[in-house]
Parts: structure tokens; sequence; C-alpha cells
């Protein structure tokens, strides 16, 4: 929801005659301004009266006003000024008032009350509260409304507000940069924002296109608080995962799908993909390689950080975490895990299965440009209807590599550790490696690379060969639970991420584990 809805929003509810809103939102200010606009535009000569505990009673328009120093004095006080002038469409702000509806039944008693009697009045009451949270007695009187974080043209006009309107600030971007910069803060409050901006001109007295890397260090710190979200520099791209060709096409036809060529081409963004199947072999490395390759922020979900100690906690994570997800878009959100959602086995009062079926529906509902890569490893932890259409675009089973790619993998991990391929037998390692997956021949390598250092020498084939020899890999030493798992690409349940069509698997080309 942009900010222009949210306007339209509680001007509806207005006209509805609804008395009483909970605005949920910690931009207080940003909420006080935007609902002081909707109070001009329906009714200038209608005022805007704030409470909070430490100030009492204020004024919009200057108006001298009672002293309130308690919430029920204050209930009272509104009631009074009310129904005295039945006629005025004032609106009336508590700040922060879940703290005392929490724990005092006559404050929730006397708010219902009063909701009540304003209904036969112009006035209407709203609650500000960072939490989303309303006792079940109001349930049926109050609307929760939800405020976004700001858009990219909010942050936009923030930000020329900074330059244009500061003396002494010195920018050299462009529009075009003025742009970027903005579109960097996405994900952080108005606030926030402002003093990454101010603290970008501070480092260096200027704002300049080197800026946005530091504008998304300081989401990335902010993101983070937010305990179930994590922001990944995603720098990998699809050299540096082995094998997985049909996978990596499938991202490449789709590289562009996030542009505006492909909204006027007629194409939808694409809404996400599952890997499945067995540890170690690339599911995480590959959510990665999606965000390096497609340029887009990636954001870790963190399932296991989702679940909060208070009833309704965990619901409130999610979506919060959801809902920041949406305002950094387009990105790639990456459920690591999906299974682990499930992990209480139903022994948690049924909050795992509210919050899994949360992400579930919204996955299915979403219209931001929200990419989802969501792994797995135990399937069978997982309802069956977790990976039907409509919620991934396609589900892709990453099998132990092949000889070719045991090729392709161990290049690329000799590659990153500055050896030359050339200078070592490939094959001949692809070949003993047989049933390995890609981080077990990343350990092997690594492996040999320890004892060739403990030698004062370089690695050599023999290294590795003797890495491979006294390694027993998991399709070995847990050869039923992958056999298990390997069953879903030959019943054809999901595509293979290496091989070119399901067909393959059907005819049972896909090498079967001898047990």
């Amino acid at each position: 929801m942009s900010t222009p809805d949210i306007h339209d929003e509680i001007r509806l509810y207005l006209r509805a005659r609804v008395a009483l809103i909970v605005l949920v939102t910690v931009e207080e200010q940003r909420a006080l301004d935007a609902l002081n606009r909707v109070r001009r535009d329906r009714d200038p000569a209608s005022d805007l009266v704030t409470w909070d505990i430490a100030d009492g009673l204020e004024s919009a328009a200057g108006r001298s006003l009672p002293k309130a120093a308690s919430p029920p004095d204050v209930l009272a006080k509104i009631q009074e000024l009310a129904l005295k002038e039945p006629g005025r469409r004032d609106l009336y702000v508590l700040k922060d008032f879940h703290a005392f509806w929490e724990r005092d039944p006559v404050v929730r008693r006397r708010l219902r009350n009063l909701a009540h009697r304003l209904v036969y009045t112009g006035a209407s009451l709203i609650v500000t509260t960072p939490v989303r949270t309303v006792p079940v007695e109001l349930g049926d009187d109050a609307v929760v409304v939800e405020m976004p974080l700001p858009q990219e043209d909010a942050l936009r006009g923030a930000l020329d507000d900074l330059i244009d309107g500061t003396q002494g600030v010195k920018s050299t971007l462009t529009p075009a940069g003025r742009s970027r910069l903005a579109q960097a803060a996405l994900g952080l409050t108005a606030a926030q924002a402002r003093r990454a901006f101010a603290k970008a001109i501070v480092r260096d007295d200027v704002l300049d296109d080197r800026d946005i890397d530091a504008v998304v260090a300081e989401k990335k710190a902010v993101i983070r608080e937010n305990e179930a979200l994590e922001f990944y520099s995603a720098e990998e791209s699809p050299d540096d995962l082995g094998g997985l060709e049909v996978l990596k096409q499938w991202l490449r036809l789709r590289e562009r799908a996030f542009g505006e060529e492909a909204r006027e081409f007629g194409l939808p963004a694409p809404k996400g993909i599952a890997l499945i199947g067995i540890p170690g072999t690339g599911k995480s490395l590959t959510a990665k390689m999606i965000g390096g390759l497609w340029r887009l922020p990636l954001l870790r979900l963190d399932v296991g950080a989702l679940f909060g100690s208070l009833v309704g906690e965990s619901e409130e994570r999610v979506r919060r975490a959801l809902r920041l997800a949406e305002t950094v878009s387009p990105c790639v959100l990456w459920i690591d895990e999906m299974e682990k959602a499930l992990a209480s086995g139903g022994h948690d009062g049924g909050t795992s299965q509210r919050v899994f079926g949360s992400v579930l529906t919204w996955m299915q509902e979403k219209k931001a440009p929200v990419f989802v890569v969501a792994t797995a490893n135990d399937i069978s932890a997982l309802p069956p209807e977790t990976l039907r259409r409509g919620r991934f675009d396609e589900v892709f089973f990453l099998d132990l590599p092949t000889e070719e790619e045991r090729r392709e993998i161990i290049t690329v991990h000799l590659r990153k550790r500055r050896r030359d391929p050339g200078a070592f037998d490939i094959t001949q390692l692809a070949r003993d490696s047989d049933g390995f997956v890609g981080a077990e021949l990343e350990q092997v390598v690594v492996d040999a690379m320890y004892e060739a250092f403990s030698e004062e020498r370089d690695v050599t084939t023999a290294d590795i060969v003797r890495a491979v020899a006294a390694t027993v890999p998991l399709s070995t030493s847990q050869r039923e639970i992958i056999e298990d798992l390997r069953s879903w690409l030959r019943e054809g349940r999901a595509q293979s991420a290496s091989f070119g069509g399901a067909a393959l698997a059907a005819e049972h080309q896909v090498p079967v584990l001898e047990v």
C-alpha cells in the first residue's frame, strides 16, 4: 500500500463513521502528518487533537484544552469536547495507548463506551501504536490500518528537501542518481532514511554515487534489527556454482523479468522457486547466486527467529518481516530450510502452523515483485500443499552431481583458492569422487590444501585423491535417506536442476544408488 492509499483508506473509514481507528506504525510523526492532511482535506475548520502521557492534550489549531493527566481522564475529556459540539469533525489521536489498554480493563471499557458515543458526533478517535494487537473487547468496534513504510517517491522527496533545502549541502548526483539513492533506502522509515542521507553527507561533505553503498549498509543494519530478516550482499555469479545447467538457464531466461520492458510485454514478475534435494548440493549458494545474477537485494528469512514467547508475537514478526520484504522489492527472499517452521511437531499450541500458514498465504496472494527462493532438505516434514503451483513457478530437485558437474565444481573451488585447474587431473578427481555432493568436494580440496600447507609445499592431485579416499560421503553414510529424496525426481514430482527434462527421470536414467 502506498502513502496516498493510506490517506484514501482513512478518509473512507471516516466517511463510513468508524469512530475508532487503530493506526499501526513506528513512524509517529509521519502518521500525524498524514492524519493532519486527511483532516484538512475533510474539513479545514476541524482540529487535530493529540494526547500522550507526558504532554496531555494538545491542539493543532492552538485551542485551549482541559488538562488530562491519565488515560481515564483523557477519554472523559474527549467525550465532553465531542458531545459539546457534535457538529465538529475533529480527529482525536491517542499516542501509545496500547500500553494502557493492555493492563487496565477500565480503560478498555471506557474506550469502547467512547467509541459508541462518537458514532453520533462528527469526531473520530485514532490510536497510534507500533503493535498490531488489539484487545478482544475492542475487536468489533475498531478497524486496524497498517501504515506502510515510505515508498521511493516519498524518500526521493525527503532527499530532495535535504539537498535543496539545507544550506551548505553539496551534491554531484544527477536526477537519476538521486532516484537510485532513494531506491537504496527502501525498507527504511522516513527518519532512518534522513539519518542515512545525513550521515552520507557528513562522511565526506558531499553526496555522490558512492553514497549508495553507504545507504545500503545502513539499511543492512536496520534490517538486521528485524531479527527475522538478514540482508545479504549477493556477489555470487553462475560461475561460482558448478553444474545445475537447467536451473541456470531457467534463471537466465528471467533475468530481465522485473523490469518495465517485461511489464510492457505483458509478463508477470516471477513468483519464486523451491529447491528440494540432498544436503550440500548448493541450494543456499543458488539463492545467493540469484541475487547476484539478477542484481536484486537478497533477504534471508530466518524461520527460527520468527517464533517469540508472547502470545501473538510470532504472527506479528512474520507480518513485519514480509511487509519489509515487499517494501524493499523488487528483491529475492530466501527462506532457508522452510521445514524448520514446522519443527515443533505441533507442541507449541499451533503457533508454527499459523506462522507457516501466514507465509504460504502471503506467497500465494502477494502482488509485490518479491521472488521467493525456498529450500528444504526434509520433504516429509512439509504439507503436500506447500509446493503446489501458484506459490512457486517451478520446483527443482538438486541431485548428486554427475561426473561432468563434479569436474566443474572441483574447478570452481580450485580457482576460488587461486590454483590453476590445468595443473590437476580433474578427470581423475571427478571419477574418484562419485557420490560426493558439492560441499564435500569443496571440503576435500580444503583438506588437501591443509596437508600441503603443513608440509610447506603446494597442493597436488595426489593430495586431493587421498582426501577423497578418507571421506565417507552422505550418499554412503545416509544411503536410505538420500535414496528416499531421489525418488522425488524419478517419480516426476520435481524438475531436475541438472538434467534436460523429466523424461530422463521417468526412464530411470537418473543414477540410482545400490543398496
